[in-house]
Parts: structure tokens; sequence; C-alpha cells
């Protein structure tokens, strides 16, 4: 946009400075050959001027498209270093976080693996501990059913020499009572 407003200037005074020459030879009082050749003068400075004008703008816009294409480049340059940063620490974060991921899961599953042989180990005490306190309990009541076999027979012996005893007695007084009875009888 500088670059257009500066062209416009420049064809802007040589217009006028073509104009102002021209009036300022028109309206000076001067015979017609002078005033040819004062015309001709000042068209020939006016093409030198616009010459000189046309060399420096030349100059300029070489000079400014070097700077342009100088700046552009930077810019380029600086575009591409950037984006290599930022591809760069994309890389860097993906990776980072990828590893901080294999060593979470590779974590959880030692932890997973340790609760699991825990749960196993406590479960096998258990199933031990049941399994002696059942045999401990079944060895209790076998034992206690043996004493109570024990105590029955010892019992069933006693009920059984007392119901001896108390036949024999009966027998006996049963015994007496029928020669009683007889005795009566014959009598």
């Amino acid at each position: 946009m500088s670059n257009n407003n500066g062209r416009d200037f420049l064809i802007g005074a040589l217009i006028g400075s073509a104009v102002g020459a021209t009036v300022a030879l028109l309206f000076a009082p001067k015979p017609g050959r002078e005033l040819r050749q004062d015309i001709n003068q000042g068209t020939k400075q006016a093409f030198d001027k616009a010459g000189e004008w046309k060399d420096i703008a030349q100059e300029k816009s070489v000079e400014y498209t070097e700077k342009a294409k100088l700046k552009g480049s930077e810019l380029r340059d600086k575009g591409t270093e950037i984006s290599k940063k930022a591809v760069d620490s994309t890389k860097q974060f993906s990776k980072e976080v990828t590893d901080k991921t294999k060593d979470l899961a590779q974590d959880v599953s030692s932890k997973t693996k340790d609760l699991a042989k825990d749960v196993s180990s406590k479960t096998k005490d258990l199933a031990k501990d049941v399994s002696s306190k059942t045999k401990d309990l079944a060895k209790d009541v076998t034992d206690k059913a043996k004493s109570t076999a024990k105590e029955i027979k010892k019992d069933s012996k006693e009920i059984a020499k007392k119901a001896k005893k108390s036949t024999k007695e009966v027998s006996e007084s049963a015994i007496e009572t029928i020669e009683e009875v007889k005795e009566k009888a014959e009598e």
C-alpha cells in the first residue's frame, strides 16, 4: 500500500511540474520563438526530471523489493522454525503421554496381579483354616459320640443288671407266691 502511495505521489509531482512549467511559459510575455524555445527547454527539463525520478523510483523499487524478499524469507524461515518446534513439541508431548500411559498400565497390571495373588493366598489360608476347624469339629463330634455311646453302653449294662436283678426278685417273689398259693390250695 505504501509502495502505491509513493508511486502515485511521483506521478502527481511529474504531471504537476509539467503543467506548472507550461502554464508559466504560456503566461510569460515573450515572443513566439522564445516561448517555443522555453516550452521545449521546459519540456526537456521535465523529461530529464522525470527520467531522474524514474531512475530513483526504480532504485527504490529494487531496494524495497529486496527488503520485502528478505523480510518474506525471514518470516518464512521463522514460520518454518515455529512449525518445526510445534511439531517437535507435539511429538515430545505425545511420546511423554504414551510413556506415562504405558507406565500407568504396567503399574495397574502389577498391582492387579499382586492383589490377585493376595486374594488367592488369603482364600487358600481361609480354606485351610475352615478345613482344619471342620476336622477339629468332626473329631470333637466323633469323640463326644464315642463318649456318649460308652456312657449309654455303661448305663444300658447297669439298667440290664437292675432289670435282671428286678426280674430275679420278681421271679423269686412270684415263686414264693405260687408256693404259698399252692400250699393254701392244698390246705
